[in-house]
């Protein structure tokens, strides 16, 4: 008979927590009462009593995994524990079919995507001698668009990580060795457990908190730089937030200023020491670094040039106002802006096709669809989505189109293929407060519409002083296959069809 070990009630409106640390290893003997795990909350740390005394027979929730309310954590079976064989006795024989009965098998960095290469190990899920499931995530590679996510190939050990985090793998590497079967993750568990007790007599038994060591790494902060507030020492979240957030000591401030001449930058003046001591060096994700080259490179080969307009935003408003309310009804998603802006866009398109084109070589290949981009403001940077049949779809395709794209953007779910083939882009600086920007163009297009924030200002119209909510519209474009007539028309197509929407319908 077996006696379930759940997680126990964490207190109001806490419905989750991390394992931070099992006490008891599978085949260990347990009295009642006796602490068996610890659960690392948002606030505070829960540790959980056996509720029988017995065998722990199974560890069901891993360390670092998250569990619900009442959610199973391990088995305990009755009777007392198999006594384990002695180190230098007579049993030493067994070992080696421990050894045969693993398999080592590599763990790869998987298809990234087309044209994709490289990607940069961004974190480790997993320790070496960590006991690992089938398909669960190993670690988190990060390439210039998108995350992606590494599983087990395997039931095993994590025996061996060949590419710690920070370190740029190529498509095929190997990230990793995993070693297979029930035989390995009992032999690493066993070693582990052992080399937490020889790590005992230099002062500390326990393993801090999973959080806490990623935390740690973030902050760049070491063990020795945080008071562990768990048990035997052991260092929790919080502790390291209280760490990173406490004022450095004197002594190593004073050292501090001599860190940057180990790594020269001839790009940066020498600063003040009072100032280094204040600043703080982050080094750039590769979503990041992306960015940065590909707006200097549009920057470098494009002839740019950025065209302006300002539209009377009444027509649009005032049509959505009478109609969205029987619109999210009737199609289930918000009527914004957006797509409007598509729509006409896409008209004026049709009529300066030029500026859907793109330049190969010494030819310029014209597209006859529109592959609509989206820039959106992610908490990694700008991504671009891309509207596949812009041109084919109705209001209510593209804003749910828009909408769902969104939430994959800011969930870093895109894929690459989700962000590739644009033929126009359209930027909204207005949703920041922006007034007016150029924008830069997205290679290998030819142009990028920014919108910006609608403002009420005054117009004369019929030689009388209106109130109107305008807009300012930018058009950058590449000078060297559209001139300006072409930019400008466009610009003015986009700004008739949006003062008078009926216009898209009449397709005038």
């Amino acid at each position: 008979m077996s006696t379930e070990v759940r997680v126990p009630t964490l207190g109001e409106s806490v419905t989750e927590a991390t394992v931070a640390t099992w006490f008891k290893k599978p085949g260990d003997a347990i009295e009642a009462d006796e602490m068996l795990c610890e659960l690392e909350t948002d606030k505070v740390t829960v540790e959980v009593p056996a509720p029988a005394a017995g065998t722990l027979s199974e560890i069901v929730a891993a360390e670092g995994e998250t569990v619900g309310v009442d959610a199973l954590l391990a088995t305990i079976a009755e009777g007392a524990a198999a006594p384990a064989p002695k180190a230098n006795g007579g049993t030493s024989a067994p070992a080696p079919a421990d050894d045969a009965g693993a398999e080592d098998l590599p763990v790869m960095v998987p298809t990234l995507g087309e044209s994709v290469t490289e990607a940069t190990v961004s974190t480790w899920f997993k320790q070496a001698g960590d006991k690992v499931e089938r398909d669960e995530m190993l670690c988190e590679l990060e390439t210039d668009k998108v995350s992606v996510e590494v599983p087990a190939p395997a039931s095993g050990v994590l025996k061996e990580i060949l590419a710690a985090e920070g370190t740029t793998v190529e498509a095929g590497g190997q990230l990793a060795v995993l070693s297979s079967g029930e035989r390995a993750a009992a032999s690493a568990t066993d070693d582990k457990h052992a080399a937490e007790a020889s790590k005992g007599s230099s002062g500390k038994d326990v393993e801090d908190a999973p959080s806490a060591r990623k935390l740690m790494a973030e902050k760049g902060l070491t063990a020795a730089e945080v008071t562990g507030s768990g048990r035997d020492g052991r260092i929790m979240k919080e502790d390291v937030l209280k760490a990173a957030s406490a004022p450095k000591p004197a002594a190593s401030r004073a050292s501090e200023p001599s860190k940057p001449a180990a790594i020269p930058d001839a790009a940066r003046a020498p600063i003040p020491a009072e100032d280094a001591e204040r600043e703080e060096r982050v080094k750039m994700t590769r979503l990041r670094q992306t960015i940065a080259r590909r707006l200097k490179d549009a920057q470098n080969s494009a002839a740019m040039l950025t065209t302006y307009n300002e539209v009377d935003m009444s027509g649009v408003m005032a049509l959505r106002k009478e109609y969205k309310d029987l619109f999210e009804k009737k199609h289930g998603v918000k009527l914004g802006f957006m797509s409007f802006f598509t729509k006409a866009c896409c008209h004026a398109l049709s009529e300066v096709p030029e500026v859907n084109a793109e330049i190969d070589g010494t030819d310029i290949v014209y597209k006859r669809f529109v592959h609509m981009g989206i820039a959106v403001g992610t908490p990694s940077g700008l991504v671009v989505p891309v509207l596949r049949n812009a041109d084919s779809m109705s209001f209510a395709e593209i804003e749910k189109r828009i909408a769902e794209m969104g939430t994959r953007a800011r969930d870093g779910k895109l894929s690459m293929a989700e962000m590739q083939g644009g033929t126009f882009t359209i930027s909204n600086g207005g949703v920041y407060g922006s007034l007016m920007s150029s924008p830069i163009l997205n290679p290998p297009q030819s142009g990028i519409l920014g919108m910006h924030k609608i403002q009420d200002r005054p117009m004369v119209e019929g030689g009388q002083i209106v109130i109107r909510p305008m807009m300012y519209l930018a058009l950058s474009y590449d000078h060297r296959i559209v001139d300006g007539k072409g930019a400008v028309t466009f610009l003015v197509r986009v700004k008739e069809a949006l003062e008078d929407p009926r216009r898209l319908l009449m397709d005038l």
